[in-house]
């Protein structure tokens, strides 16, 4: 009887277990070699020398730098500042006589122009016309007394002369009643003075303007009670009034304050209130003695004529106002004018060589300010000064110039040296 064979089918159900560690036997080995291939490839990667490509060197061009060309010239700085306006001539006036304010004269008001002498107020002046009528009828009084001591004193002359004797001089002034008569000529001159006194106290009654200015402000009303000193009006003089500016104490090198007949320097003023191209003109006048307490800088007067612009159409100050002031300087001959930018710490400026190479020079900075700097001392003409910010420079380093004007500076075309 012939035996029964199984098929693939049914040997691979029969015997499943055999079948997966064959398979298992068989990755593993392959995950073994993969790695020993790996590991050995590395090594060979590390233990090869580096491989540097030579290649042929570039030539880094000379850092490009804006630089000016110094010229020695005539120069002044450009100096300026802020100042508030105060008066000039202000006064509080009073009343110089006691009495009721009966009230002000027309045009009186706060912000009017009165003229010089115009009446300003009006006191009652009826007790002071009849204290000057009694100072006239004393004075007349008196005037009579002493034309009869004049009498006297002729009757008094024609008997000592018919006496027919000569007496010592103190007692001829007694007989002839001397005395008696510089009595009476005394009291005529202090009735008369007493009778000037009351007529300017009647003329007082009416307060008038010192001079010409604009009322400030009524401090009091009609109908007030006021005694000799009561303050009535406060008064500004139109004419002139003064800025108050303060600058930096070396600034006062290029200013020139009025002596004698001479004027200041000229000073423009402009304002933010003003409109736009509009300016005043003024002058420097002095420089008072004391300093600015808060930054202790010198303090100057600038007198500005008409500053409310009442004979013209310029743009009227205001007191109390702050305006800018643009001071007219007196130029220094020889100085050298370069961007503030040149100036390097410890007073110092680069410059270029005949080779383009960077040399620093120490130079006497004559004034400083934020747009430019006045250099005395340490410069030539036609040297090429550099403005600009290198960030690492160093003393010979070669630089490509270019004039920050578009001019073309001196040796730009010449092949800097090997």
């Amino acid at each position: 009887m012939p035996i029964p064979t199984a098929s693939p089918r049914a040997l691979h159900r029969a015997f499943p277990i055999a079948r997966q560690r064959g398979r298992f036997h068989l990755g593993a080995l392959l995950a073994l070699l993969v790695s020993a291939v790996g590991l050995a490839t590395a090594w060979w990667l590390i233990s090869q020398p580096p491989r540097v490509e030579r290649r042929m060197a570039v030539e880094t061009p000379p850092p490009l730098v804006d630089v000016v060309v110094a010229q020695q010239r005539a120069a002044a700085p450009a100096l300026h500042g802020f100042g508030r306006v105060i008066a000039e001539r202000e006064a509080h006036l009073a009343s110089r006589v006691a009495g009721q304010l009966l009230d002000f004269a027309p045009g009186t008001l706060p912000g009017m122009v009165v003229e010089a002498g115009a009446p300003l107020a009006h006191l009652d002046d009826a007790d002071l016309r009849l204290a000057l009528r009694e100072a006239e009828a004393a004075l007349v009084q008196a005037q009579a007394q002493l034309a009869m001591e004049r009498g006297e004193q002729q009757r008094a002359q024609a008997e000592y002369q018919s006496f027919g004797r000569d007496l010592p001089a103190d007692r001829r002034a007694l007989v002839l009643r001397e005395p008696q008569l510089r009595v009476a000529e005394a009291e005529v001159e202090r009735a008369s003075t007493a009778r000037d006194r009351a007529r300017l106290d009647l003329e007082r009654a009416t307060l008038s303007a010192p001079w010409r200015g604009m009322v400030q402000a009524r401090l009091l009303g009609a109908g007030s009670e006021v005694t000799s000193g009561t303050e009535l009006l406060h008064l500004v003089d139109v004419s002139r009034f003064w800025v108050r500016a303060s600058l930096p104490g070396e600034a006062l090198a290029w200013l020139a304050p009025a002596a004698g007949e001479e004027s200041g320097s000229p000073v423009a003023l402009t304002s933010r209130g003003w409109p736009i191209g509009h300016e005043r003109h003024g002058a420097l006048i002095a420089v008072l003695p004391a300093l600015e307490e808060n930054g202790l800088q010198a303090q100057l007067l600038v007198a500005v004529d008409d500053p409310l612009g009442l004979d013209g159409k310029a743009p009227p100050l205001r007191l109390g106002d702050v305006v800018r002031l643009d001071f007219t300087t007196n130029p220094q001959a020889d100085l050298f004018v370069l961007p503030a930018a040149a100036l390097r710490p410890g007073d110092e400026v680069w410059v270029l060589d005949e080779d383009n190479r960077l040399r620093r020079r120490s130079v006497d900075v004559v004034h400083l300010s934020d747009d430019r700097v006045l250099l005395g001392a340490g410069l030539e003409n036609d040297l090429q000064v550099v403005v600009s910010q290198l960030g690492q420079p160093r003393e010979g380093m070669r630089l490509r110039p270019r004039v920050a004007d578009g001019e073309r500076p001196a040796g730009a075309d010449r092949e800097p040296a090997t």
